[in-house]
């Protein structure tokens, strides 16, 4: 694995998981699970994280075999050629329908709470022309970007989850589980796919300086966001209790609204907002360039890269589609998590019975020892 385009270390993966599933945070995410788990809400990206222990540790086993192979070489091998593609197009439509709604959702997040006066059409071509433009920039550069901004963005979301204390109301968290622990978990398992992006990570698997790199960044990666999650979960509900929250599109950013430091720094959102908005826009600059890697792998385009302005149109086409988007979208995402989620559970599973069927795994010790 250690060619010309081995770039990525495990500082720059670890930014980048932290960065893209992190940011979910601020957007309608929490609102999901709060409408469904009541006062145990903070236990879904908790139990989801637990549960995706499992698919991950097949996957990384998978891919640690196959060193020079990405997600796609990996359908196409153990698959066969048809079926193997059909899986890999399956993944990319479902990355582009997320991409359309999401970056919806967000353009959406911008113009009701921050640029009321600016017409919809002109904040979503300006993202997605930002988008496109630092998608060009490569893996690499997309990577170390994640890594320089990390910790300014994780310092500021500190930062708004502690101020939430002095108005925290911890008897919120009763009744502990909600509407009861079979719903819990059962609803838990099936918004897994929060955390879904670890497989679609799989696509520059060739671009990481070693095999530990994916292997070691994403145990730090799933960690990290687990507790992160649980926290802020857990901080919102304090902030909002679980019915006001759930009617919450955005609760991360009502928060940000609310709080303040004594009565001479108010309206603190406008100091967080540029934090979140450069957040947002590097995940869907490496959402974009999934994308068009995926497609590039797809149909055998080497210059997939000169695929990512044209894909940002048609996404930018596809999210005006809705004509209410603040319902529409909210309604959207739910079958979206539900619909993947099994799918991220059972799919690196299927990878591995596939590589154990044909044998691969005898040959292990002989590829490490090489």
């Amino acid at each position: 694995m250690n060619n010309s385009t081995s770039t990525v270390g495990i500082r720059e993966y670890v930014a980048t998981m932290l960065l893209i599933i992190g940011v979910k945070l601020s957007d309608s995410t929490p609102a999901l699970y709060f409408d469904s788990l009541k006062s145990a809400a903070w236990m879904g990206p908790l139990i989801g994280g637990i549960i995706t222990t499992i698919p991950l540790y097949f996957f990384i086993k998978v891919l640690s075999l196959y060193e020079s192979k990405n997600l796609h070489d990996l359908n196409i091998l153990l698959f066969g050629k048809y079926i193997g593609f059909l899986f890999s197009f399956i993944f990319w439509v479902y990355g582009s329908i997320v991409i359309s709604v999401d970056t919806r959702s967000y353009v959406d997040i911008i113009a009701t709470l921050y640029f009321v006066k600016t017409p919809t059409i002109v904040i979503f071509i300006a993202l997605m022309v930002a988008c496109a433009y630092t998608a060009k920039k490569g893996i690499q550069n997309l990577t170390s970007m994640s890594w320089i901004i990390l910790s300014y963005v994780k310092i500021t979301l500190f930062l708004a989850l502690l101020l939430t204390l002095k108005d925290a109301n911890t008897f919120a968290i009763f009744p502990l589980w909600g509407p009861g622990i079979k719903k819990v978990v059962t609803e838990s398992a099936f918004k897994t796919s929060l955390y879904g992006d670890f497989l679609f990570m799989g696509l520059i698997f060739p671009f990481f300086t070693s095999k530990k790199v994916f292997s070691k960044g994403s145990w730090l990666a799933l960690t990290f966001l687990t507790v992160e999650m649980t926290i802020a979960f857990v901080l919102y509900l304090f902030m909002f209790d679980y019915g006001p929250a759930s009617l919450l599109t955005y609760p991360f950013h009502e928060v940000i609204r609310y709080i303040s430091i004594g009565d001479f720094l108010t309206s603190l959102d406008t100091f967080f907002f540029p934090f979140w908005l450069v957040a947002s826009l590097m995940r869907f600059s490496i959402y974009l360039y999934l994308n068009a890697l995926l497609l590039g792998n797809l149909f055998k385009i080497k210059q997939f890269e000169y695929l990512i302005p044209i894909l940002a149109s048609v996404f930018l086409i596809l999210g005006m589609i809705p004509e209410t988007p603040s319902f529409t979208i909210f309604k959207l995402r739910d079958p979206l998590y539900e619909l993947f989620s099994p799918v991220f559970i059972v799919f690196p599973l299927l990878l591995w019975g596939m590589a154990k069927l044909k044998g691969d795994f005898k040959n292990e010790p002989k590829k490490n020892n090489a």
